[in-house]
């Protein structure tokens, strides 16, 4: 009998536990039901149609770009920039256009001539970051034993973004972009190319030329360059910790070298056969890695070769210019009259101002009045994308409230 008491106390101890498990794991479930329900409500039907859209253009955009921010949801993005002489009117500009539409956190790292640094922070300081952008300035930095031959190279300063994966150790990606670039959309949607990497990309840029009848690299080139007709670094997207750790094939040793060895023996083997500087020397690593390099589509990088010779660069036809690059000095003359107008809409945009009325009505009207020239006449793809980002940006307001 006391034996049989007992076993009955055992089996009801056991009851006991097992209900008290099932509360406990019902509880649990309520507690991530809120979550659970955040992440189905970010893959809306929109989302999921855009990403069944096949090709390099808006819809698989934008539904990379929802990917990524799923899977890395409070990422900040880090954008570097050089900036010497008299580029801080363009670098600021450049910068106001990555704010005024960008969706994540971002991290400016600015690389400047010591003058420069105390008006940079004199500007920034003003802008109405509303808690989503970060600044770092930095002294221009190169190697001690070799600091002449670099600075020396091209424009000034301008192969100081070579250096940037030895100097931003603690940065795992970065997009650098040259201080003549204006952001049509979101940084974020450049920013998920990161994701699409395979397993040997490290980095991602646009073809110099889309034309190869009017390429520089294939007509003039006295170097190895990648591809067709070469690479433009003005926007140039990296995986820096895989940048780090990689070693790259070369034609000056059978021993492969990492990023901080080949700089230097590249340069004194090429310095009297390149023209471009530092993009040059891209081309030539990525000529023997071109596994390791991703290539964006033409409206990522657009910039005057791309249509006054006529338009030949089909995305941006069919979608718009997604980054505009003003190279060739195109936002400070006449010679190129819409390139100027994008430039100074955005430079003279007031944050808080209403977008339409202060941006994009007059500079349309100003767009209008370059149709007499090539770029002119294709005027509708630099305001084609802008107007969607307006209307995203106004749509994501409206529903934040």
């Amino acid at each position: 009998m006391r034996r049989f008491a007992r076993v009955a106390l055992l089996c009801l101890g056991c009851g006991v536990c097992s209900l008290l498990y099932g509360f406990s794991q019902l509880a649990l479930s309520l507690e991530q039901e809120p979550g659970a329900g955040r992440e189905r409500q970010a893959r809306d039907p929109a989302a999921d149609g855009a990403r069944r859209r096949a090709g390099s253009g808006r819809g698989e955009a934008e539904a990379s770009r929802y990917d990524y921010m799923k899977t890395h949801p409070s990422e900040k993005m880090h954008l570097a920039v050089v900036a010497c002489g008299e580029r801080l009117e363009e670098t600021v500009t450049m910068l106001r256009s990555a704010i005024i539409f960008s969706i994540k956190p971002l991290q400016f790292h600015i690389f400047a001539e010591d003058q420069l640094h105390k008006r940079f922070k004199d500007i920034l300081d003003d802008f109405p970051y509303e808690g989503k952008v970060n600044y770092t300035l930095y002294p221009i930095t190169f190697p001690t034993e070799s600091a002449t031959e670099w600075k020396k190279l091209f424009k000034p300063c301008a192969s100081q973004r070579l250096f940037l994966p030895l100097i931003l150790k603690h940065v795992d990606s970065l997009l650098y972009v040259d201080t003549d670039i204006l952001f049509l959309r979101p940084v974020d949607d450049i920013w998920s190319f990161l994701g699409k990497f395979n397993s040997t990309q490290i980095a991602a840029m646009a073809p110099e030329h889309e034309e190869p009848r009017i390429g520089w690299y294939n007509r003039f080139a006295r170097h190895p360059y990648y591809g067709v007709t070469g690479i433009n670094s003005g926007v140039m997207l990296m995986n820096m910790t895989r940048i780090r750790r990689k070693y790259f094939k070369n034609d000056m040793t059978p021993v492969r070298l990492q990023w901080g060895e080949i700089l230097m023996p590249l340069l004194k083997k090429y310095k009297l056969n390149i023209t471009w500087g530092d993009q040059d020397l891209l081309n030539i690593m990525f000529f023997h890695n071109p596994e390791s390099l991703y290539v964006f589509p033409c409206q990522w990088n657009y910039r005057p070769d791309h249509c006054i010779y006529g338009s030949n660069c089909k995305e941006a036809e069919e979608e718009g210019i997604f980054i505009l690059h003003g190279n060739r000095g195109v936002y400070h003359d006449e010679k190129q009259p819409t390139f100027r107008a994008v430039y100074e809409a955005i430079k003279n945009y007031s944050f808080g101002d209403d977008l339409v009325h202060s941006l994009l009505q007059p500079l349309e009207l100003e767009l209008r009045k370059t149709m007499h020239t090539y770029c002119g006449r294709v005027y509708e793809v630099f305001i084609k994308q802008l107007t969607k980002s307006v209307r995203d940006l106004y749509a994501r307001r409206s529903k934040g409230r």
